[in-house]
């Protein structure tokens, strides 16, 4: 059985929960889904400037845990950016 999975602290709500390539229809698309905690440490590292042990305490998390989102996060974006892939921003259930 595995352990649950650990709160992580997320203020970040974004605006936007979708982006796909222009000019194709999003039938003929295929997704790749960004987690909400992978956006939340994609901001606190890339554009809020914090490193890895600032922004897994921001998060509530410890430094490995966030490098491991943070990796997934970067490997779902590429994938997405590489294979013309829409990308779908799970809402939190609480939105």
């Amino acid at each position: 059985m595995p352990r649950p999975k650990k709160y992580r602290c997320l203020r970040f709500k974004p605006n936007v929960y979708y982006f796909k390539p222009q000019g194709i229809p999003l039938s003929l698309l295929e997704e790749v889904i960004l987690e909400h905690d992978e956006l939340e440490a994609l901001k606190l590292h890339d554009c809020d400037g914090l490193d890895h042990i600032q922004a897994a305490k921001s998060m509530k998390i410890s430094q490995s845990t966030f490098a491991r989102v943070l990796d997934k996060a970067y490997k779902n974006l590429a994938d997405a950016i590489v294979n013309g892939k829409a990308i779908q921003i799970v809402k939190l259930p609480i939105d």
